[in-house]
């Protein structure tokens, strides 16, 4: 399999306090710290109450970022697609193709916050159909086909697309939770996959059951799904040492689960904690916990653990949150791309193996010592001035320096 990308998924979950503006500026400052720091994707959510989540438009946002990035793939995490016509989201999607240079994941979903659909007039019931209807419609106008539909929520005339994406065939991905609506769709349309929803233990848990309700739509609708092309959520946050990630992010991570998870959201059997060190305590150490709160090591073995028991996927993206503050949150990230990403892809490999290669053939290389002290004693005075410099210690000494002592414990002998 290739090698584990890596990104981050900015829902985002913000407190409420800071001027939307602002906020708005150092989301983007984060995608290019992102971007500089080598991640492969960025993911933004659509969102239109709660307070908390705070960006509507991920294609707008995304345009943002796009003019202040260079590599790394923007993904809309996601697009509600019952909330929009289906010919408006296509025409958006492949302008901000262009606009981005042609970096541009597609993700879809049927719509996350209850609140969001209530104030639209959109029942529930219908959403996930409507998703699939969508997706289906969407692939024909990106394929250049003129579509002519007809729905109980949208109505295409003979449309056609004026202008195609940037990239060949645009990456499309589905969300997908605990139901199995989103793997099933990804299995029917042969399209990506992002599971939001293993962000939780039960999530991680139901990973490899999600994966085959994928394989099985694939092969029921003569399509084809690639774990390369499946999205695993994870969160963490990541210091010099656990102790220190404990302390930055214990205060934050209580508010914002008290504060959104079960103050907000109100999600069924979610209790508020009473205490920071309960909060990580439950969120990152407890038996089934989700999270992981500490070193770089402590995540490099999260993530192998958990593409083990997944049966492999193809990108790790981190959850973005406020449980630090920005310089610690930022600090974190670096953390993860310094040590967490190469560990994981195999980037320091070679180094290893070349390191211990010169270790366990040391005495292949004496001959390179032999030709500097055949040079050296060729030299009235060199061996006299280098044995001086080797005694009084030298910042840099050479490799390929003799040991003078050997040699004169052998040139002794040979007398």
């Amino acid at each position: 399999m290739a090698r584990m990308k890596f990104g981050a998924f900015l829902a985002p979950h913000h407190p409420i306090g800071e001027h939307p503006m602002l906020q708005f500026k150092n989301d983007i400052r984060f995608a290019t710290l992102l971007d500089d720091l080598g991640y492969d994707e960025f993911w933004v959510g659509e969102h239109h109450s709660t307070g908390w989540e705070m960006i509507a438009s991920p294609e707008m946002f995304l345009a943002g970022v796009a003019q202040h990035t260079a590599r790394i793939k923007l993904g809309t995490g996601v697009v509600s697609l019952p909330y929009h016509h289906p010919f408006n989201v296509a025409q958006r999607m492949v302008q901000l193709d262009h606009m981005s240079g042609g970096r541009v994941i597609f993700g879809t979903g049927p719509g996350a916050l209850p609140s969001d659909a209530y104030m639209l007039g959109i029942d529930p019931m219908t959403q996930r159909d409507r998703q699939d209807e969508a997706i289906g419609v969407l692939k024909r106008l990106f394929a250049g086909e003129r579509v002519t539909h007809e729905s109980d929520w949208f109505t295409l005339k003979d449309a056609r697309l004026q202008l195609f994406p940037l990239q060949e065939e645009l990456p499309m991905v589905t969300a997908s939770s605990i139901s199995p609506s989103g793997m099933t769709l990804a299995g029917k349309y042969g399209i990506g996959v992002l599971s939001i929803g293993s962000n939780s233990d039960a999530g991680l848990a139901a990973l490899p059951t999600q994966w085959s309700f994928a394989e099985q739509a694939a092969a029921k609708h003569n399509q084809k799904v690639d774990r390369k092309d499946w999205r695993v959520l994870m969160t963490w946050h990541i210091a010099e040492t656990r102790e220190q990630a404990i302390a930055e992010s214990a205060k934050g991570l209580m508010h914002w689960h008290n504060e959104y998870t079960v103050g907000t959201l109100m999600r069924p059997g979610a209790a508020a904690f009473k205490t920071p060190e309960e909060a990580v305590e439950q969120t990152a150490f407890a038996d089934g916990a989700a999270a992981v709160i500490g070193t770089p090591d402590d995540l490099v073995a999260a993530i192998r653990k958990l593409h083990a028991s997944a049966g492999g996927f193809g990108t790790v993206l981190g959850f973005v949150h406020d449980w630090a503050n920005r310089e610690a949150t930022n600090r974190s990230w670096e953390l993860v791309a310094r040590y967490v990403i190469p560990e994981i892809q195999g980037l320091l490999e070679g180094y290893r193996t070349s390191r211990q290669y010169v270790v366990e053939h040391r005495d292949s290389f004496e001959r390179a010592g032999q030709a500097v002290l055949a040079k050296i004693m060729s030299h009235e005075g060199a061996a006299k001035a280098l044995q001086e410099g080797m005694q009084a210690g030298v910042a840099m000494r050479s490799p390929n320096a003799p040991d003078l002592n050997k040699a004169a414990e052998a040139a002794k002998a040979g007398e």
